[in-house]
């Protein structure tokens, strides 16, 4: 029987795992291609504990980030599809529980709702 996500060091082997599936995929990995892992990583962690604990430890503006991002390098329905389908398929193999289930709860949410503010909403405006 797997663990459930229990502390930082959990998150850390999640984002860690995930990139890594990241970096070899077909679809995302140009997309990844430039970024700084030393200080990408551990804003992610920063980010899921506390999307996952509440730990308050995150200050960013994720939004914000991928839509600045998507004005060079614009962003799609597929590419968001895949990010959920990796992220759902690392938590899978590495957990179980209640936080593990939360963690894929908030991945699903933020996953449409950068779609909706960022792809969809752009389309709008044209």
């Amino acid at each position: 029987m797997k663990q459930d996500i229990q502390e930082r060091k959990d998150i850390e082997h999640l984002v860690n795992e995930f990139y890594e599936k990241v970096k070899k995929d077909d679809l995302l990995s140009g997309y990844f291609a430039h970024v700084n892992w030393e200080k990408h990583l551990p804003l992610m962690y920063s980010f899921w504990e506390n999307t996952l604990m509440f730990t308050g430890g995150y200050f960013g503006n994720p939004l914000k980030s991928h839509q600045n991002f998507h004005k060079f390098k614009p962003l799609n329905e597929e590419l968001f599809a895949r990010w959920l389908e990796l992220f759902v398929e690392s938590i899978d193999e590495l957990f179980e529980g209640e936080k593990a289930d939360l963690a894929k709860q908030r991945a699903m949410s933020i996953s449409t709702v950068m779609l909706m503010k960022i792809v969809q909403h752009v389309g709008q405006q044209q």
